[in-house]
């Protein structure tokens, strides 16, 4: 496997400073469970930032939120400037028609627990199917891009081979590399460890760090602490639906401020 990755950071240059993603007082609700209670948050492009909590404290709804698979119930959310879902005119929002909305959710990547990869379709199959059907590029550009992305996840010799073939950590880098060949500027990573064995983890993770060397913005939900201290420019802590926690990896993960983030910290170690 290669030690970095092609920079990958998105279809066009950044060229200002504004955050790559931005949320105001996000709520989101499934009945009457409030899952999300007023999350603020700030990426700025480049960055990489790991949240981490207990299982049902919010971080999944929260990437999920970013894409649009879930719609917020308050509070605002912003891709790269665009209201994610929606379009202001005037005072009022309006929902975006679903031609949009899959335009703009082709520019986020998102990598998730089960890896989705389509089990009748070879590795290269999978990787040329959204930037084919969505983006409507060549079929010989996608290709060359493809192959490129799966030499640098160290998969060139199982572009014919079907997911059922692979191992669970091999799936987990196809699921990595197809999300980048839509060149997303942004990539979400959905705790993309947890269902693989011990010993298959390190391979997704150096992929991971690769990435996150190369400049991509990214947002990972991640149990993996040591990960998230290595890599990530920050990390925060759910809890409850809220952030409490927000602060520089190393400080966060060795000297965690707040008790809930200690007591989780501990107990993950």
């Amino acid at each position: 496997m290669s030690e970095t990755l092609l920079d990958v950071s998105g279809r066009d240059a950044i060229t200002n400073a504004q955050p790559m993603v931005r949320a105001s007082k996000v709520r989101k609700s499934f009945g009457r469970l409030e899952v999300l209670k007023s999350v603020d948050l700030t990426v700025a492009p480049g960055e990489v930032v790991c949240m981490i909590g207990r299982s049902g404290s919010g971080k999944s709804t929260f990437l999920r939120c970013i894409n649009h698979l879930e719609r917020i119930d308050g509070g605002r959310l912003w891709v790269d400037g665009d209201i994610v879902g929606y379009q202001q005119r005037g005072k009022k929002l309006h929902e975006l028609a679903p031609r949009e909305v899959s335009r703009r959710r082709s520019e986020i990547g998102m990598v998730f627990q089960h890896f989705n990869l389509f089990p009748h379709m070879t590795v290269l199959q999978n990787l040329l199917e959204a930037p084919r059907r969505v983006l409507r590029e060549p079929k010989p550009v996608v290709t060359e891009r493809a192959m490129r992305l799966l030499a640098q996840v160290g998969l060139a010799d199982k572009a014919t081979a079907y997911p059922r073939h692979l191992s669970g950590g091999q799936q987990q880098r196809v699921a990595i590399a197809r999300a980048l060949c839509m060149q997303p500027k942004l990539m979400l990573f959905d705790e993309p460890t947890s269902a693989l064995d011990p010993e298959l983890i390190g391979e997704v993770l150096d992929v991971m760090r690769a990435l996150a060397d190369s400049g991509m913005t990214m947002l990972v939900v991640t149990h993996e602490l040591g990960f998230a201290r290595d890599v990530a420019d920050r990390v925060v802590f759910f809890d409850e639906g809220r952030i409490v926690e927000d602060g520089p990896a190393e400080q966060v993960i060795n000297s965690p401020q707040h008790p809930r983030t200690q007591a989780f910290v501990s107990a993950v170690r």
